[in-house]
Parts: C-alpha cells; sequence; structure tokens
C-alpha cells in the first residue's frame, strides 16, 4: 500500500505540479510587492493616492463600494501588465529566437519537361500534353 503511494507522489507530474504550486505563490508575492510598492506608488505620485477605497456611492441608502471595485481593477490591470512585460514577451522573444526553421514540404508534384504544367509525383504521362514524364 505505500510502495503506491511513494510511486503516486514521485511521479513525474505531481512533482513537477507542487514545484509549479511553490514557485507560482512565491512569484506572485514578487509580482504583488512589485504592483502595491513600485506601480501604486508611483500611480499616488501622480495622481495623488494610491487607494480609491474611499470612493463609496448610496442607492437608496444602501453603500456602493465602487472605490474598492477601483482599486482592484488597477491592481489587477497593473499585476497583469507586469507580468506580461516581464516574463511573457521576454519568453516569447526567447522561444522566437531558439525555434528551429520548420524543414520545407516535400513536394506533391514535378513539371512536365515539354509544357510545364505541374503534375502529380505518382503521374506517368501529363494530362495536358500527353508526353510521357
Amino acid at each position: 500500500m505505500l510502495k503506491g503511494f511513494r510511486d503516486f507522489i514521485l511521479r513525474g507530474n505531481v512533482v513537477d505540479l507542487a514545484v509549479g504550486v511553490v514557485i507560482g505563490a512565491a512569484f506572485g508575492a514578487v509580482v504583488t510587492s512589485f504592483t502595491k510598492d513600485v506601480l501604486m506608488q508611483a500611480i499616488s505620485a501622480i495622481v495623488g493616492k494610491p487607494n480609491f477605497d474611499d470612493i463609496v456611492l448610496s442607492v437608496n441608502h444602501t453603500p456602493l463600494f465602487v472605490g474598492k471595485f477601483l482599486t482592484a481593477l488597477i491592481g489587477f490591470l497593473l499585476i497583469a501588465g507586469a507580468v506580461y512585460f516581464a516574463v511573457v514577451l521576454p519568453m516569447n522573444m526567447v522561444l522566437a529566437r531558439t525555434k528551429k526553421p520548420e524543414a520545407p514540404a516535400e513536394p506533391t508534384t514535378k513539371p512536365c519537361k515539354e509544357c510545364t504544367l505541374e503534375i502529380p509525383l505518382a503521374a506517368k504521362r501529363c494530362p495536358n500534353c500527353t508526353a510521357q514524364v
């Protein structure tokens, strides 16, 4: 019974997933800190405050916390932009440089020597001029 559990845990997919989750959590903390401590502070320097939580609308004496939504939306856009420009774009550039060029496709036709019409490779006569190929 323990052998099966050990085999399951040491299977490549489970270990890869565990490493991915741990690295993802650590990277998430870095991106969140960059967004909150750097980008939001830059917005604060320009706009005046990085937090819009104080904006509240009231409809029939019910508060609508529009400011919290705006803060979350701006945070999401900043995180998405930081991940795209810091991770996705450089990785795409590296993959594009290391990608091997695709081999040209095998030809499926050949030219007729008499009329230069393209004919299938398996053809024995040209359908246009009936010359033997």
